[in-house]
């Protein structure tokens, strides 16, 4: 009782002046698979010859980390209150001290992210595409899809971009695990941002294929519960019509068939077969035209 609560924070400073780059991981307390991202990132930089400074938050939601929840106390989601409030409810105040003392003082910003618990991923990248920072930003992370998508107010890079930092979202992967494919593809993105901005030496890495750019994404949702079966797999491409997914009773009984709205890409999908009314189906990315991705 009345011992602080401690968030970790990595600082390397170079001798050069620079741009200051903060990372930040495990906003949600499932999401620990960019704890390693940043960890390893920080044994791979030399300081000596770093131009600028380098940030990273490892755990930003320590209590739900210790806690294996996704949340904070009293069910708060931290990427839905930001910036906080100075003198608000306990969630509303570390929220506010994290963006005080550590966001509020980069000048890019990478916020690390995963799916939720009963859901799965596939790497991709959220980044407001209109503007030629965050555009060029995400496009460094050699990730094989992009979703357009304006920060949103409460969520840190929605007071990031208000703080006028430019920021993206990664998101790596599958909840309360690590994931080594995941964990080196995002270490080689960031590295390909520090030789970007001339904060490291070295060559950007260029991936051998082009990513799928969407012009958004959405979740399809259940209208009933069940035991739910989703059949494309991630980074499968379904047609408009195209069947989805099955719920199906206790007794096996099949109760109803989901078919995609519309064409797209799926990028997330439910690990778990048992499903409520109103539950997360999967995540459909809608592919941009060529116009869209030449903006």
């Amino acid at each position: 009782m009345g011992t602080p609560v401690s968030v970790p924070v990595f600082v390397a400073k170079g001798p050069e002046k620079g741009p200051v780059l903060g990372l930040t991981a495990a906003v949600h307390g499932n999401e620990i698979n960019g704890i390693p991202v940043i960890q390893r990132l920080f044994r791979e930089i030399d300081p000596t010859r770093l131009h600028g400074t380098l940030v990273g938050v490892p755990v930003m939601n320590v209590p739900a980390v210790l806690q294996r929840q996704r949340r904070f106390f009293e069910e708060s989601d931290l990427n839905a209150i930001m910036p906080g409030r100075e003198d608000g409810n306990a969630a509303q105040v570390y929220a506010y001290r994290i963006v005080d003392r550590l966001i509020r003082h980069v000048d890019y910003l990478i916020d690390l992210h995963t799916a939720g618990f009963g859901r799965e991923n596939s790497y991709h990248v959220k980044a407001d595409l209109e503007d030629p920072v965050t555009r060029r930003m995400a496009l460094l992370q050699n990730a094989p899809i992009i979703v357009h998508s304006p920060p949103s107010d409460g969520s840190l890079r929605g007071v990031a971009d208000s703080l006028g930092i430019h920021s993206i979202a990664l998101e790596v992967g599958n909840p309360q695990s690590f994931q080594r494919g995941i964990i080196r593809t995002g270490l080689t993105g960031i590295h390909n941002l520090l030789h970007d901005l001339g904060m490291e030496e070295g060559e950007i890495e260029i991936p051998v294929s082009r990513p799928t750019i969407c012009r958004n994404a959405y979740w399809v949702f259940s209208d009933t519960g069940g035991i739910l079966s989703v059949q494309p797999n991630l980074g499968d491409t379904v047609r408009q019509g195209q069947p989805i997914a099955t719920l199906r009773n206790i007794f096996g009984d099949l109760i109803k068939e989901y078919y995609a709205p519309e064409d797209g890409l799926l990028i997330g999908k439910s690990s778990d077969p048992i499903n409520q009314t109103g539950g997360r189906i999967l995540y459909l990315g809608v592919l941009a035209s060529d116009e869209e991705i030449k903006m």
